[in-house]
């Protein structure tokens, strides 16, 4: 997953350059047909630095097409020298900036410049509510099975659409093995798997046409009834269904399998709120670890995770001050453990919606509460082509 791109058609100039920009992350391309395949699949792209050796005629083609298609790609163009009327021609496509081929500062300062101006721009689009109510995407994930991260995800839809003017949807991404038709006793008929038909082309009656709907103001879009229908669940479709739905709800809630796939990748790129789950065992804590210094390298925000300790009374020889050093960042809430969540999963009936005051009940509102009441602050800035060559895998 990469937001930078890096077109280059030239083998001797990517042999000169191209170790400089795959050093901070970027994406190598070698055709205009190759960039044009690359976008579709990584929509969180924010930036394409075009090589000097790209005919000029198809840069001014492909950035006013990705001006109107992809408001927030911005385009910076190299030339081996700058012609003035080009310059202009260029600026007036769409071109965000032009620079000379032998300018490394005037490049990465360029890039940086883009890159600062597309997140100002989704940014400015995401917060626009009058204009576009765009609902928050909240993903629960966890390295490791078994630390309650559907419980969580269940009660936590619930606890969102305790006020009656919301509507929440819950997505169940763990294509192979979810458990949320299960959980809630939902018939499996309809469910993402069809939305592969559509992909690509997917629109607002073909998402109703899959989703379920469990009681007011919550829906739920259900994984594959079987494990071989979601291999054939792509990225792409992934973000297609996001994208789609997130205009009609206020909160999308995510839950996802104990693996990094793809999917789950699309998924934590355009989430507002990231919430791993933790749970006071050696092995959970381990995977925990992980997925922190994953987030980390992805360039996550850190005022967008919010870790939940699932559990947090167990009496197992694990301290919460013990987990929160070792993980490095501070619990957001605390969640007890209790045989009631057990019952409640066992009765298909989650415990928020059954007894709202249980303390299990009371915690997950505090997460609720915590997601709703602070908007997303935005992604890190990071200094794109910074001299310490940081890199972003």
């Amino acid at each position: 997953m990469s937001l930078y791109v890096y077109l280059e058609p030239d083998r001797e100039r990517l042999a000169q350059v191209g170790p400089q920009f795959q050093s901070i992350g970027c994406d190598i391309v070698h055709s205009m047909a190759d960039l044009e395949a690359h976008l579709p699949r990584y929509p969180e792209t924010l930036l394409v630095v075009v090589g000097a050796t790209v005919p000029l005629d198809e840069v001014l083609m492909f950035t006013a097409y990705q001006r109107l298609q992809r408001p927030l790609i911005g385009v910076v163009l190299v030339r081996k020298t700058l012609d003035p009327a080009d310059v202009l021609r260029c600026l007036r496509a769409g071109v965000r900036e032009v620079v000379e081929e032998s300018d490394w500062d005037g490049l990465r300062n360029a890039s940086s410049r883009s890159v600062d101006l597309s997140k100002a721009l989704g940014t400015t689009l995401r917060s626009s509510s009058e204009l576009t109510p765009y609902g928050r995407v909240i993903t629960i994930f966890a390295g490791k099975g078994g630390c309650g991260r559907s419980v969580i995800a269940v009660n936590l839809a619930t606890a969102l659409a305790a006020d009656g003017g919301r509507r929440v949807l819950l997505v169940d991404l763990d294509l192979q093995f979810g458990d949320i038709a299960i959980m809630l006793k939902l018939p499996p008929e309809r469910n993402i798997a069809g939305a592969i038909a559509m992909a690509g082309r997917l629109d607002e009656p073909g998402l109703r046409s899959i989703i379920t709907t469990y009681r007011n103001g919550i829906d739920v879009l259900l994984a594959p009834s079987g494990p071989a229908q979601g291999e054939h669940v792509r990225r792409e479709l992934v973000v297609e269904i996001l994208d789609l739905a997130r205009p009609n709800y206020d909160f999308i809630v995510v839950d996802t399998p104990a693996l990094v796939t793809d999917q789950v990748l699309a998924a934590l790129d355009i989430s507002d709120w990231l919430i791993p789950i933790v749970t006071p065992d050696l092995p959970t804590l381990k995977s925990v670890r992980l997925t922190v210094e994953m987030f980390d390298m992805l360039d996550y925000s850190k005022d967008r995770r919010l870790l939940v300790f699932n559990r947090s009374n167990s009496e197992v020889g694990l301290t919460a001050a013990d987990i929160e050093e070792a993980v490095g960042i501070p619990f957001a809430v605390h969640v007890p453990s209790s045989r009631e969540v057990t019952i409640s999963v066992n009765r298909a009936e989650p415990l928020y919606l059954t007894n709202p005051a249980h303390p299990f009940s009371l915690a997950v509102g505090r997460l609720a509460d915590l997601c709703t009441g602070t908007r997303s602050a935005g992604a890190q800035k990071r200094r794109f082509f910074s001299r310490a060559g940081k890199a972003r895998r």
